[in-house]
């Protein structure tokens, strides 16, 4: 199973009267969302199902792909590891799957599924130096093996290098 892990792009900042969920994309995150979109459409499989999180900011990242995606709750800013790979239906779905979603949820799977690390309350911390930058992409991919199965990286992303 192939796991794609997509950062929202850049947003407008937080202020006050403005919910978080409200924040949308700025111009740059706009243009970071439709660089990324591009490279994406090249190598995700037709059969790619697409998970957003229900925030502005992560919808707009997603419409910049042109594919049909589902809004999870579990996907919010305030998700968790155990919710997105439940989502994702980790590691036993059969098809790919794009999430699109938020630091530190993101950066927190792609650490526990390399590492197998499962840090929780004040050692989560070490975790979150495993940062994805807006608009980034890490995509994994489980593979199986007799006694168990292993992720591998397969690609990393950020919209800079695209």
């Amino acid at each position: 199973m192939d796991l794609i892990l997509w950062r929202h792009a850049d947003a407008q900042e937080l202020e006050q009267g403005i919910d978080d969920p409200a924040r949308g994309l700025t111009a740059k995150g706009y243009k970071q969302a439709r660089r990324v979109a591009e490279w994406l459409n090249r190598f995700l499989p037709e059969g790619t199902r697409v998970l957003c999180s229900p925030a502005l900011r992560s919808q707009q990242t997603a419409e910049a792909l042109g594919r049909k995606f589902k809004l999870m709750e579990a996907l919010a800013p305030e998700g968790s590891v155990d919710s997105l790979l439940a989502a994702a239906r980790w590691p036993d779905a059969k098809e790919p799957v794009l999430v699109i979603g938020h630091q530190p949820t993101l950066g927190l799977t792609a650490a526990y599924l390399m590492t197998g690390a499962r840090l929780s309350g004040e050692h989560e911390s070490a975790l979150r130096a495993w940062s994805i930058k807006k608009g980034s992409v890490w995509w994994l991919r489980h593979r199986p093996r007799e006694d168990r199965g292993e992720v591998v990286l397969v690609a990393v992303r950020s919209p800079k290098q695209i």
